[in-house]
């Protein structure tokens, strides 16, 4: 079956940085576009930045300037790249795949904490 991993979560200090991968396995069959989503507490799920395997990027506005999205092709693997973080980063961050034109799944999260 098609799996996400995903690593870099932690806690990091105001100011701070901090780097996510995420990797996909399993029978893909052509990857779409991946992507990294984050659920603050009590508020919706949004998308934070995405990448389409053709290597067209999407940011939130709020990470505009702040952010880099990458992609191993080889791998089937992206990464994202955020500085200057804020306490209002605090998140929980799921990556996300769209393969097979129209099949898409979420990772189980990983939790962001910037601390003061």
């Amino acid at each position: 079956q098609v799996q996400l991993a995903e690593s870099g979560g932690g806690l990091a200090q105001t100011g701070g940085s901090l780097r996510l991968s995420c990797t996909a396995s399993g029978p893909i069959f052509g990857i779409n576009a991946m992507g990294w989503f984050r659920q603050i507490t009590g508020k919706q799920r949004e998308l934070v930045a995405s990448i389409t395997w053709g290597g067209i990027t999407n940011y939130a506005d709020f990470v505009k300037g702040r952010a880099t999205i990458s992609k191993d092709n080889a791998k089937n693997t992206i990464y994202l790249e955020m500085n200057s973080l804020t306490p209002e980063d605090t998140a929980v961050y799921y990556c996300h795949l769209v393969y097979r034109g129209a099949r898409f799944l979420w990772g189980q999260g990983t939790q962001v904490t910037v601390s003061t």
